[in-house]
């Protein structure tokens, strides 16, 4: 078969062929997954189309043995007896067909293919080389899994291998994930060259949870179904609760009237049995057996210190804490009920400070500006004049009044009621004068009758 080619389209098609082919070779072939059973196609990699251009070549199989498949030339087919009916060509890219893939199959394919640069003259050919490894693979089937022992495991103490085995399938990968998660290699879980065993030594309480196979291959890929890994552990974080009373760190403050229930948690498989133990001095006596313990504050004259125990029969196993009861007021009732009614003793103070403080301040000034009291402004001379000097002889007044002429003020002085209230009296009876407030007060009705006086009056 002849085609019509232009000496241009030949240059770009060469200059083409040049670069697709130096890109093309590399030190390691193209790998080809197939699938057993299946047809597949070797395809031809080039940067140009090779339809309508005279090309020619072969197909061989080099590896494992070398044998001679195919060539073409000028649209002409020559093949191999011996693989006649298992391959076919595909004239328009050089693309080589095998019709359906067994163990046989797999190996590595070589194309030669030339292309003529000039009609005019055959020998100026382009020459390129491409090379194929064909995988035959067979898909995976779904994994089973196998734990051994079968019997449930005891942390710190047992160990446990798994198992990963799939019927059919051709170059497996295997994956074992718990929870979904893959499990990494450590000290204590152990992979085999071909990861399908797994050996966790010893077993610990994080080991628990629900383990699968997951396989893979280049075509295809399945997972098993989950299997529960179940492990006796504990007992771990032994706590005392209570939902009665007022804890505080260890000790248990309970309202003495009524009767006080404690729980014993544990973190424990199977769940851990309890012991709750009474200690007085280096005396212990078990009182209780059992996850919950009653205690009656009553009878208790001072603060009780208890013991309890948690122990594990399968992991034998133990775990105890201590903790104190004593009778108080610190009851879960009454520190509820002391929430409820603190606003109301709150409100009442609040409502009762601003009567408190005008109150006082109402005493405060009544006694301050009793009608009995008034502020003194007087000389210390009178206030301290000798009884002696206040009792001498009476005189007429006009010669030395004016001396004594002035405005007077008294006061009552603490401790001397009798006298201030007899100084009052004078003042409304001034004949009844015969203290010390007498004579202050003759001194003030004898002034002269003068019109200073008068105004004074």
């Amino acid at each position: 078969m002849k085609s019509v080619r232009s000496p241009a389209f030949l240059l770009i098609c060469a200059s083409v062929f040049v670069l697709s082919d130096t890109s093309s070779e590399s030190p390691r072939p193209r790998v080809i997954h197939g699938t057993k059973g299946k047809p597949l196609t070797l395809p031809v990699l080039t940067r140009f189309p090779l339809h309508g251009i005279d090309i020619q070549g072969s197909w061989s199989k080099t590896k494992p043995d070398h044998s001679h498949l195919v060539s073409f030339k000028n649209g002409g087919v020559i093949k191999n007896r011996l693989w006649r009916n298992r391959i076919s060509l595909s004239l328009s890219d050089a693309s080589l067909i095998i019709h359906r893939l067994d163990e046989s199959s797999e190996g590595e394919y070589k194309l030669e293919l030339n292309i003529e640069l000039s009609e005019h003259n055959p020998e100026q050919l382009m020459h390129k080389v491409e090379t194929v490894y064909v995988t035959v693979d067979v898909p995976v089937s779904t994994p089973t899994i196998e734990k051994r022992p079968a019997y449930e495991l005891i942390e710190d103490r047992d160990n446990v291998t798994w198992t990963c085995s799939v019927t059919s399938g051709t170059k497996v990968q295997y994956q074992w994930l718990k929870d979904n998660l893959p499990v990494r290699p450590d000290e204590r879980h152990v992979f085999s060259p071909t990861n399908d065993t797994l050996l966790v030594q010893p077993v610990r309480k994080e080991d628990i949870g629900r383990y699968t196979c997951l396989v893979r291959n280049h075509i295809s890929k399945s997972q098993s179904q989950s299997m529960d890994l179940n492990i006796y552990y504990g007992p771990y974080n032994l706590a005392i609760k209570s939902h009665q009373g007022l804890k505080t760190g260890e000790v248990f403050m309970v309202d003495p009237s009524e009767l006080v229930l404690f729980d014993c948690f544990a973190d424990s498989n199977p769940p851990n049995s309890c012991v709750w133990i009474s200690k007085t001095g280096n005396r212990t006596e078990v009182v209780m057996t059992g996850l919950r313990f009653e205690v009656n504050p009553h009878e208790l004259a001072h603060a009780k210190e208890f013991v309890v125990r948690a122990f594990n029969n399968v992991t034998q196993k133990e775990d105890e804490a201590q903790f104190f009861v004593m009778a108080g007021t610190g009851s879960g009732k009454q520190k509820i009920t002391q929430n409820e009614t603190f606003l109301s003793p709150l409100a009442a103070i609040v409502l009762c400070c601003p009567v408190i403080i005008i109150a006082c301040g109402l005493l405060l000034f009544k006694r301050t500006c009793h009608p009995r009291r008034v502020i003194i402004t007087m000389k210390d001379t009178l206030s301290k004049r000798p009884i002696t000097e206040q009792k001498r002889p009476h005189r007429s007044g006009h010669e030395d009044a004016t001396e004594d002429f002035g405005i007077y003020e008294f006061v009552a002085i603490p401790g001397r009621l009798d006298s201030t209230q007899a100084s009052c009296r004078s003042l409304a009876h001034p004949e009844s004068t015969q203290d010390l407030h007498t004579t202050i007060y003759d001194v003030i009705r004898r002034i002269p009758e003068t019109p200073t006086l008068s105004l004074l009056k």
